[in-house]
């Protein structure tokens, strides 16, 4: 059989699931930061998460940034916001489904935040992969007590 030459170069397993937390971000209805996130168990997609507002309620694209018009930094105050971060939505997505996260990795768009970190500790998730940081030193160190595996690529 003959080898056809390949047009485009083939990603790495890490550049595939980067490229696809990129492309769940694109649903984000953030004003401020689109965050795309993607679990993966033996390189089989569990679940995706995006940021936005929970099911059923008005999204920020279409009501306005309640964190715009109070002026809060990036990376403060997370419950004075409409959005469930990508972090929150792809676990509670695996749980809706039933989809166990034990040993998974996650790959995201951007670092976790602290309240992210700890959901994502007590999941069980061995890995994170990010392509982006976020302001929040806390939440690298608690990743890093609780032994789990930061790449950014």
């Amino acid at each position: 059989m003959k080898k056809l030459k390949n047009i485009a170069k083939r990603p790495s397993w890490d550049e595939y699931f980067i490229e696809v937390a990129k492309l769940v971000a694109k649903r984000s209805t953030c004003l401020r930061r689109s965050v795309g996130v993607v679990l993966v168990k033996d390189k089989r997609i569990l679940a995706t998460g995006y940021n936005g507002a929970p099911r059923g309620l008005k999204h920020c694209i279409d009501i306005g940034c309640m964190r715009q018009k109070l002026k809060i930094p990036s990376g403060e105050r997370h419950e004075l916001c409409r959005a469930l971060h990508a972090e929150q939505n792809v676990l509670i997505q695996a749980a809706l489904y039933g989809i166990s996260v034990k040993g998974s990795s996650l790959y995201a768009t951007n670092q976790p935040c602290i309240i992210c970190a700890k959901m994502l500790i007590n999941a069980g998730i061995k890995e994170i992969v990010i392509a982006e940081g976020y302001p929040d030193k806390m939440a690298m160190e608690f990743l890093k007590e609780a032994k789990i595996k930061v790449r950014k690529i």
